[in-house]
């Protein structure tokens, strides 16, 4: 079903022509929810601090939690102190709900497992990201928050906007959801004042790379080399292609790559069966939904964002004037 989605999507599948009526209907009424709060008829909630809303247009992996990672320890290295608020894609969730490192992540979503596992950064999620903010403030030593994937959540007012777009995939045919990948139409990156690009950039844009941060047990070890071994690779995210193509550039023989729906929950036998006895290798997002049943010959890729110093010298010099018109001053 992905693959035959995604084909709508990036390819010149006819099926676009038919989902087209209902890609209408999306615009309108996702225009006329940004109209109302760009008019003043919604009212945008202010915070306190400094807030960094890093999202996309595109439904889809284009390389946004790893930009989350970067951003947390670039402010931490220059005196701030992050906190992360998100949706907690997946989860049904009633009130606001702290991220504990030994979190599940069915019950806070894999991503977010996944940061806070990473990092130890203070988060919470919650279908407001407004309640979620509050809590957030209340209990973490934060004096500025990063938002993720909250583009379209114009109920929070943001600061500084960052949208991470896919440099090679770029945005698919064009078209809204869902005959398209697009949350909102082109014209939303002009208003952007950062566009980062995971892969090729383009004027205006800000490349950034992925690079490998080395495999793991899912306990946390360090993993023995597999360059040259074969293996079965498997991922459950937005761009599961780019992945496998990371993992073979590294040497790894894939004898079977197995796709699954972003998000998608796994259990034991299910994963058993998948790598018949051989090491299997998946994403680190996957690996938090796994750490309770793995096996010693499953792994996890990390991977680090790599942005330039030119974005890294913008980003802190805009975030140092907003933290001074808030009265925020923990940066340096």
């Amino acid at each position: 079903m992905q693959a035959w989605v995604h084909n709508i999507w990036y390819g010149q599948h006819w099926a676009k022509y038919l989902l087209w009526p209902l890609s209408l209907v999306f615009g309108v009424i996702s225009s006329v929810r940004r109209t109302l709060f760009n008019l003043g008829v919604k009212q945008a909630v202010s915070l306190p601090v400094p807030v960094i809303v890093v999202g996309n247009i595109t439904a889809g992996g284009s390389g946004k939690t790893p930009t989350v990672l970067y951003l947390i320890e670039l402010l931490r290295a220059n005196g701030y102190k992050p906190g992360v608020i998100s949706r907690g894609y997946g989860v049904k969730l009633t009130q606001p709900l702290w991220v504990s490192r030994d979190a599940n992540a069915s019950d806070v979503g894999d991503e977010p497992a996944m940061l806070v596992r990473r990092s130890g950064v203070p988060m919470v999620v919650a279908p407001d990201r407004i309640a979620a903010a509050h809590l957030l403030l209340e209990r973490g030593d934060v004096d500025v928050i990063l938002c993720d994937d909250g583009l379209q959540h114009y109920r929070l007012a943001r600061d500084i906007e960052l949208i991470v777009i896919d440099g090679d995939r770029r945005l698919g045919n064009g078209l809204l959801l869902p005959a398209g990948p697009l949350r909102e139409g082109p014209w939303r990156l002009a208003d952007a004042e950062f566009i980062i690009a995971n892969g090729k950039a383009q004027p205006q844009e800000y490349p950034m790379s992925l690079v490998s941060g080395g495999l793991y047990h899912l306990n946390g070890d360090i993993c023995e080399p597999l360059t040259g071994k074969s293996v079965v690779a498997m991922a459950a995210i937005g761009n599961p292609e780019r992945f496998f193509s990371s993992l073979k550039q590294q040497g790894l023989q894939l004898t079977k790559q197995q796709a699954f729906a972003d998000h998608a929950a796994f259990v034991e036998q299910e994963l058993d069966n998948l790598s018949g006895g051989l090491p299997l290798v998946m994403t680190e997002k996957d690996a938090v939904k796994c750490r309770d049943f793995a096996k010693p010959h499953w792994c996890y890729l990390a991977v680090n964002a790599k942005l330039t110093p030119e974005f890294d010298s913008r980003l802190l010099s805009r975030l140092a004037d907003v933290a001074t018109k808030k009265g925020n001053y923990h940066g340096v």
